[in-house]
């Protein structure tokens, strides 16, 4: 709809120019175009042809009154249609380009929302380009948001502990670093005690007269009221004290983890399955060829590797490991992609390996080392995590005798190692001492019967304890 004819005249510089002809919404910048500003001489026309052409235009101000407003529909109400309205801007300026904005970046497909859980500068301090300001904690891993330019943080926006999306702009950066006061802690506290005022100063006893001395009542302090101590019945609980208590938010990462294996709980019919590794051939492979292995792959060869293996040979035997249900059908998959689980200060995370089925020992043991590495420091990235069609987890490395873990959806079998003992075993006959390990295997038991899941121990088992039989295929 056009509100009128619009002769403006601009001076920017050197330069100038006019609109005539255009809408006051068409010669509108957007917010993220640089706005041009009229200078106190400036003059805009508007020939309304009726009140209606100008209702959008809220307020005026109008000439010789610096601070008063007036709705323009109250001004033009009385007009002619024809009747011109003759608008004299004011002097303003603005510092909009000279800031810009860090903003929350694109955290995942599957993640909405986090926690700023902190800012890594202070207002004040000077940032690089793609130099990271603020860190984002989400349900799985965490996030840096960077500075867009290369300046001075001039103020945040948002505050910790704040949920954020990505989009939402936390802190201001100004490129020049103007408008960015810089206040040492000891302006802080000394304008904090010039802010509140000093107490009266007391008079020295020496200097008030003797008889004022002398004759001054001594205040009398009143006694606290005797007040009986509470008896308490003998079946009242005596309960701890508050001050000795901590209240600590959870952490996205763990409340995610809690959400996950409640529904697993409460979603898969979880039945787990026991056995028992004699690992002598496994730890003996290892000690002959530990040393030849790091100087040819340049990585320690551990008994993860050999479970990993295992594993991948167990869920080609039984395909229906590797499955999982997913409404009315079953979705068979032909890869073997195996999670690790790895237990942080942050809580549980799963990197996955990928195609462990096309991989070797050493590509193996390479691909933990980096995964647990990135896990440990929180640099994983949620690729890494997402997926996976089956899981092992190894609660041997903090000591656990035996457990029954619980399945990661949308998984259906998960493998549980433990600690290493020496126990007392019977092999031909003789009762010797042998490094014994129990496994666990969980799994839903409305997709695998007790039939496939025993058979898939047992095949870890056979792997484990005669590694020969991966060469052989047998």
């Amino acid at each position: 709809m056009m509100l009128g004819i619009i002769r403006r005249r601009v001076s920017c510089g050197s330069s100038s120019y006019s609109v005539l002809g255009q809408s006051f919404h068409t010669v509108r910048p957007g917010v993220s175009t640089p706005r041009i500003f009229l200078t106190a001489v400036d003059e805009i026309s508007l020939h309304p042809r009726g009140v209606g052409d100008v209702r959008s235009f809220c307020h005026l101000v109008l000439p010789g009154r610096s601070v008063s407003l007036r709705p323009l529909r109250e001004l033009v109400a009385s007009l002619q249609p024809g009747a011109n309205i003759r608008i004299q801007s004011r002097l303003f300026s603005s510092n909009n380009v000279d800031l810009v904005d860090a903003v929350v970046p694109f955290m995942g497909e599957s993640i909405s929302d986090g926690t700023l859980a902190k800012f890594l500068k202070n207002p004040g301090d000077r940032v690089e380009v793609d130099e990271p300001i603020a860190q984002i904690e989400t349900d799985k891993v965490t996030i840096d948001v960077a500075s867009p330019e290369a300046g001075v943080i001039q103020k945040f926006v948002a505050k910790e502990g704040d949920t954020v999306e990505p989009g939402t702009k936390i802190a201001v950066i100004s490129k020049s670093g103007e408008g960015v006061a810089h206040v040492a802690p000891s302006e802080k506290t000394s304008e904090k005690a010039a802010s509140q005022p000093s107490p009266p100063a007391e008079k020295n006893k020496e200097e008030m007269p003797k008889s004022q001395v002398e004759t001054a009542p001594p205040i009398a302090k009143p006694k606290p009221a005797s007040t009986p101590p509470p008896k308490h019945s003998a079946t009242e609980p005596q309960l701890p004290p508050k001050e000795r208590e901590r209240r600590v938010p959870m952490t996205r990462l763990r409340k995610r983890v809690a959400t996950r294996l409640k529904d697993s709980q409460n979603t898969f019919a979880l039945l787990s399955t026991f056995n028992e590794v004699d690992m002598t051939n496994l730890m003996k492979l290892r000690s002959d060829y530990k040393d030849a292995f790091v100087e040819k792959h340049g990585v320690k060869l551990g008994l993860m590797s050999g479970f990993v293996k295992a594993a991948v040979s167990g869920l080609q035997n039984q395909p229906i490991i590797n499955a999982v249900i997913d409404g009315d059908d079953i979705i068979y998959r032909d890869y073997v992609d195996i999670s690790i689980a790895v237990g942080t200060p942050k809580g549980l995370v799963v990197p996955v390996i990928r195609n462990a089925d096309k991989m070797n020992f050493a590509e193996i043991e390479k691909e933990i080392n980096t995964l647990a590495k990135k896990a440990s420091d929180g640099s994983i990235s949620i690729d890494e995590m997402a997926g996976g069609s089956f899981t092992i987890s190894n609660g041997g490395v903090y000591g656990s005798l035996l457990s029954t873990p619980i399945i990661n959806p949308p998984q259906s079998a998960i493998l549980g190692m433990h600690s290493i003992v020496t126990r007392p075993m019977v092999v031909g006959g003789n009762i010797v001492p042998r490094p014994m390990m129990y496994i666990a295997l969980t799994y839903d038991h409305r997709l695998i019967d007790g039939r496939e899941a025993v058979f898939f121990l047992r095949r870890i088992k056979d792997v484990v304890e005669d590694p020969r039989r991966l060469l052989l295929d047998i």
